[in-house]
């Protein structure tokens, strides 16, 4: 019997799917405005399906992405907006933590347009003292370089709060970041700036047994949430893109992704959930079947 942490699955696919709006490069930020509510009705069903951590929708609120949009006066306000939607939930479900999601500058997946250090510490110190109040913990998400893992540690630290770091590795190389560099090499970072877990998301399923393999000598809780697209597109690696270039893989069924959740429980994994593509059923999937193995979720 093994305690697992079950994480959430994904938001900003689950509000473009359920809103019906045409996606946008502001994605999730942009439905949370135009439909209020319907993030935290998102996070009351993944409670519901058995989730013990709501990764708040602060993933894409950064100054950089709202500037282009002329709205990065509301920067502060969509955190909370965000932040109190996830509280809520967690409070009518009566349990639960709430994540504080770091989410990347600039661009997902893409480590050259990465800021420099100086000024990427700075930013994230600034949203980390901005969920510090509201939040249990922070997570720093999709994470695809050693620079990123440094600064994105560094900034969170102005949070006092505990911070899991995880990271974005290679679809076919999971041993690898999607910079190219070993995920060997995030050992000493994650030791020098206190992270109390390390993780894989945003890659596939296939990928995460590798990096798995690679976290389990780090001696630190460790676990993966994988997304569901058939690749990461070279449409989507350009400025500003749009998740409609993007597109689910649509055999990676509940029943599928729990099989593989299973699997990085049977590596030691002991904190798991879903990304992007991943619905409110694929956490129930996983919840079932380790209840069924004698786990418990916690």
């Amino acid at each position: 019997m093994t305690e697992i942490t079950l994480l959430d699955g994904g938001m900003g696919q689950e509000l473009i799917n359920r809103s019906g709006d045409a996606p946008t490069p502001l994605w999730a930020t942009r439905v949370m405005i135009d439909h209020p509510g319907l993030v935290c009705r998102i996070h009351a069903d993944y409670f519901a399906a058995g989730a013990t951590v709501a990764t708040a929708n602060t993933y894409a609120i950064h100054h950089d992405r709202l500037e282009k949009f002329g709205i990065d006066h509301r920067f502060k306000d969509l955190h909370l907006q965000a932040l109190s939607e996830a509280n809520m939930a967690r409070d009518k479900h009566g349990s639960g933590r709430v994540a504080g999601s770091l989410g990347p500058l600039v661009a997902s997946y893409r480590p050259e347009v990465f800021p420099a250090h100086a000024a990427a510490v700075a930013r994230y110190a600034e949203v980390a003292q901005l969920l510090a109040p509201h939040v249990d913990l922070l997570i720093a998400e999709t994470v695809a370089s050693i620079a990123h893992a440094q600064a994105v540690l560094e900034g969170a630290r102005a949070a006092y709060r505990p911070v899991w770091l995880s990271v974005t590795v290679d679809d076919t190389e999971g041993s690898r970041l999607r910079s190219g560099e070993p995920v060997a090499d995030l050992a000493p970072i994650l030791r020098a700036n206190g992270a109390l877990a390390v993780l894989a998301n945003c890659s596939t399923p296939e990928a995460m047994e590798a990096a798995l393999q690679v976290f389990s000598g780090f001696g630190l809780p460790f676990g993966a949430y994988a997304n569901g697209f058939r690749q990461i597109t070279t449409d989507f690696l350009k400025d500003d893109p749009t998740v409609d270039s993007l597109s689910p893989r649509p055999e990676m069924t509940p029943a599928l992704y729990a099989d593989f959740a299973l699997r990085w429980v049977a590596l030691g994994a002991t904190i798991i959930g879903g990304c992007c593509e991943t619905t409110p059923a694929h956490i129930a999937a996983i919840a079932d079947r380790l209840r069924d193995d004698g786990h418990v979720v916690v």
